[in-house]
């Protein structure tokens, strides 16, 4: 009997620390779960499972997690000053017609640049190719209002707070491109017809407003823009962006390419827009207007924010890849060598660089001459570094994504996400964060307080975050019960994220290597409470294995093995090297 009222106690304790019932009941051995608690484990024992049953740690519930998001696009004068031009300023536009003010066009490359010889994916899936992912709304076909709505014609202008209206490029070039990837996916004849007419007012308005000089067509930015950050982007209208000018030969492209909706002589009309614009990536810094210069060690680049004195400029990363899909475009449709040369030098530099681009354990950078942490672009990189896999199918970039995603991953959990917690005492912790848990640059991720709790069992709780803290590791957020609000550190089998969490899926096999002699955990994992299948193995010599999938799972960001011995199996990225580039 008194071991009885010692379990009733027990039990009561448990619950009370759990919050209540609203926290769940703690299960051991499998089967549903969900409680509170959370912490670094502070007590490690011999066997990691002594406080984890298997049929938790080697288990997934049924379902998929939460995948890669796509952040949305961001908006380039985010953090600037936007004024208005002189009264003198004049602007060159060019007007409606396509006959050439100069006949100088441009044959050849700028000047010679670094080639790796990286190439471009020619069978890549129509899901894959650029601006696919990202289709407009139809609640957003006639966005009527905003700092960035339509003019009577249909066209995205930029309303400033001073009251003028003015063209901006990269919206209008933008909104277009979304609007033809709602047009390939539409089956809705009315909306289809809607959303490529969408798409052509933005790219016929570009064609009416552009500058043609040095044999080029250039898309002015009509208004004056500083940025405070940003020493260097200090513009008077007309100013000129590497980044426009790629994604405009993107939309004229893609519209040129179109094999219905349009006709043969409007199909020729944005052939030629499209020549003209990938005509600015072939006139280097050796005048202005310019757009592509290269480095003192010859890498090509293609500057979002070209400053004044030749080859100086921002060196963004995000501009350039953007205006890179421009490249992979024009090649598709053209099959022009100096496309792939140009893409074959500029994911060159985007490879070479991207030392200066990372920040280990924290937001990357955003361009190469300021370098501040980027905490609105990292995510944007992340998308990015994908689609540069997907477009070349490197690994290479593949590794370098995988990388960004281990300093500073998605916070966004799915929707009733919980996380295994051992048996043993954990330490919670209070942040000073944004009311939504996210980071903010005054707050710090600063420690608030602490509070212990003990297990006497595993358990569980819901989570509705999971982020990098500034200056520590990834931690989870718990989202119900008596310890609402508090964090908790991931550290396998002490506390982790149940199921595959931000799952990657490589264009083309990647390799992975055990070390010799080196003993691995490779695990096949159950469902729903049933343990899985953990085997240590082991190589006299280094050996190589094909995988497909990268994930976070249980709380590890692990590798999904195609090779036939472990076809199925996981491994844990830090146990082995990947592509020969070390482990993350």
């Amino acid at each position: 009997m008194a071991g009885q009222r010692r379990a009733r106690m027990g039990r009561r304790r448990f619950i009370r620390l759990a919050g209540g019932t609203a926290a769940g009941a703690a299960v051991v051995g499998g089967g549903t779960f969900t409680a509170m608690a959370t912490g670094v484990f502070e007590s490690p024992t011999p066997d990691p499972f002594a406080n984890m049953p298997r049929s938790i740690a080697l288990s997934l519930p049924s379902g998929t997690g939460q995948s890669l998001p796509l952040p949305p696009l961001p908006d380039p004068l985010d953090g600037g000053t936007v004024s208005t031009p002189s009264a003198v300023t004049r602007i060159p536009y060019t007007g409606g017609t396509l006959d050439p003010t100069e006949t100088d066009v441009p044959t050849s490359l700028p000047f010679e640049f670094n080639k790796a010889g990286y190439t471009m994916n020619p069978d890549l899936p129509e899901a894959l190719r650029p601006w696919r992912n990202r289709p407009t709304a139809w609640a957003n076909v006639n966005l009527s209002s905003g700092t960035y709505h339509l003019n009577a014609d249909g066209v995205y202008m930029y309303y400033a707070k001073d009251g003028n209206v003015y063209d901006h490029p990269v919206g209008q070039i933008q909104f277009g491109l979304c609007c033809v990837t709602s047009y390939r996916v539409e089956t809705d004849p009315t909306r289809k017809a809607h959303f490529l007419k969408r798409a052509r007012a933005q790219a016929d308005r570009l064609i009416a407003k552009r500058v043609e000089t040095r044999g080029a067509w250039y898309f002015p930015y009509p208004f004056n823009f500083t940025h405070a950050e940003h020493s260097g982007i200090a513009y008077k209208a007309p100013w000129y962006s590497g980044m426009a000018q790629g994604e405009a030969i993107s939309l004229f492209a893609q519209l040129a390419g179109l094999k219905d909706g349009l006709t043969d002589d409007e199909r020729a009309i944005y052939r030629a827009a499209a020549d003209g614009a990938f005509a600015s990536l072939l006139r280097g810094d050796n005048a202005a207007p310019w757009v592509v210069n290269k480095n003192r060690a010859g890498y090509l680049w293609i500057q979002e924010y070209p400053f004044a004195t030749p080859g100086t400029g921002d060196y963004t990363y995000n501009g350039m890849i953007f205006a890179m899909f421009g490249i992979w475009d024009y090649f598709q449709l053209t099959g022009n060598e100096l496309a792939a040369q140009l893409y074959d030098g500029a994911c060159t530099t985007i490879a070479r660089y991207f030392s200066l681009v990372r920040n280990p354990r924290w937001f990357s950078y955003y361009c190469q001459t300021h370098r501040i942490p980027a905490h609105t672009y990292h995510h944007h990189h992340i998308a990015l570094w994908q689609q540069m896999h997907w477009h070349t199918g490197s690994p290479v970039f593949a590794n370098q994504l995988d990388l960004l995603i281990e300093d500073v991953p998605p916070a966004a959990v799915k929707t009733g996400a919980s996380i295994a917690i051992a048996a043993g005492t954990h330490t919670l912790y209070q942040l000073s964060t944004k009311s939504d848990g996210n980071w903010d640059k005054t707050l710090a991720d600063k420690i608030l307080g602490t509070k212990k709790v003990t297990f006497a069992r595993a358990t569980g709780a819901p989570i509705d975050m999971r982020r990098r803290i500034q200056g520590a590791g990834v931690w989870y957020r718990i989202s119900a019960g008596a310890y609402k609000g508090y964090w908790i550190g991931e550290a396998y089998p002490k506390a982790f994220l149940r199921g595959e969490h931000l799952p990657v899926d490589y264009i083309a096999p990647r390799t992975l290597t055990i070390a010799a002699n080196a003993s691995v955990e490779a695990i096949s994992f159950g469902t729903n409470g049933s343990a899985g299948t953990l085997k240590k193995v082991s190589y006299s010599e280094p050996h190589t294995l094909q995988f497909d999938r990268r994930a976070v799972v249980n709380g590890r960001s692990m590798l999904r093995i195609t090779s036939q011995e472990l076809a199925g199996y996981w491994i844990a990225a830090n146990q082995v090297t990947t592509d020969e580039r070390g482990s993350v």
